[in-house]
């Protein structure tokens, strides 16, 4: 793999930190967290109950595999986790995680149509559309869009138009209709601050770039309602640091720049995120400690903060833990 520079780490060491991640989905009165790397395994599934969520997530599952830096996507009775890392490579593999019966193992679907990792996903009650990523050799930088259809899941995905700009370590959310894929790195030197919108009505056409959020960043979290989207944490480039900054997007007015709203608890990259309608819950990510550009200084956590969107310009609020330390998230 190419050694490419970016000011922070190379891409060799970003492959050892970066790739190994999880993912997380609501659903059912819950969200899960899967897959990752940090005291756990990279198969566990952690269940938070939205209702209790001061308790220690549980532990069900696992997926099918152990993997990281995947993305996923549910309806209100089974999640999708798609894509990611694992020991033997990249991977096109998709896991079907079936709520009522989270203790099992996940079954695997799919495959995506091409090999990538640090994607993001979002979608709707009956598909989910997985955009951009990371695959090698160099560039590796992807815009593809695969759709999967939740009633045919065994089907490769379909390809579809792709994002305006390729991209890695994006995150994604959006509504019944349309999804933003925000922010990531565009190419060793270039970090983004742009949004993508994709139409599901009609994928097969280029995404039309929107926002932008705030400042530029990568590896960064993002959950919403039907209204709004809620972009958060990630890497901040300028000052080779995580952070705890929330950008609000506003469909209606998704031209406009985010606002900035009230930060998380710790300052991280890498988290997972899902919640409700009124409420989304980040969990774990990567810590950095006090010196930089080291990425090994920093450290896992099992943190979970929940921001209130009728209230989105107070800090969040920590709840949790999950049930281990671990790392590399993206919400849906």
């Amino acid at each position: 793999m190419a050694d490419l520079n970016n000011n922070v780490f190379t891409l060799n060491t970003y492959t050892a930190v970066v790739r190994d991640g999880t993912v997380g989905i609501a659903g059912w009165n819950s969200l899960w967290i899967g897959g990752g790397s940090g005291t756990v395994l990279g198969s566990r599934v952690d269940r938070i109950g939205i209702s209790i969520d001061t308790a220690t997530a549980m532990v069900r599952g696992p997926l099918s595999r152990d993997t990281a830096a995947h993305a996923g996507h549910g309806n209100t009775t089974d999640a999708w986790f798609g894509g990611g890392y694992n020991p033997s490579g990249n991977s096109t593999r998709v896991d079907r995680l079936i709520f009522l019966a989270d203790l099992d193992t996940a079954v695997t679907k799919g495959p995506l149509s091409f090999v990538r990792y640090s994607l993001g996903a979002h979608g709707n009650t009956t598909d989910a559309w997985f955009g951009g990523g990371y695959s090698g050799p160099a560039p590796g930088f992807r815009s593809i869009v695969d759709r999967i259809i939740f009633a045919s899941d065994s089907a490769t995905a379909a390809a579809k138009g792709p994002l305006a700009i390729a991209r890695y370590g994006n995150a994604a959310h959006g509504n019944t209709t349309d999804a933003w894929f925000g922010n990531g790195r565009a190419n060793p030197s270039t970090y983004l601050s742009s949004v993508d919108r994709v139409i599901f009505a009609s994928d097969s056409a280029t995404a039309v770039t929107k926002g932008p959020l705030s400042s530029n960043r990568y590896l960064l979290a993002a959950h919403g309602n039907t209204t709004d989207a809620w972009y958060v944490a990630g890497y901040d480039p300028t000052y080779n640091i995580p952070t705890t900054t929330v950008d609000r997007i506003i469909f209606a007015s998704d031209t406009a720049t985010a606002v900035v709203k009230g930060g998380l608890t710790i300052s991280a990259y890498n988290r997972a995120g899902g919640g409700t309608t009124t409420d989304a819950w980040y969990a774990g990510g990567y810590q950095a400690a006090n010196v930089w550009p080291e990425p090994f200084m920093g450290v896992r956590r099992s943190t979970v903060d929940r921001i209130i969107f009728a209230s989105d310009t107070a800090a969040a609020v920590a709840k949790g833990p999950l049930s281990g330390a671990r790392y590399n998230a993206r919400a849906n």
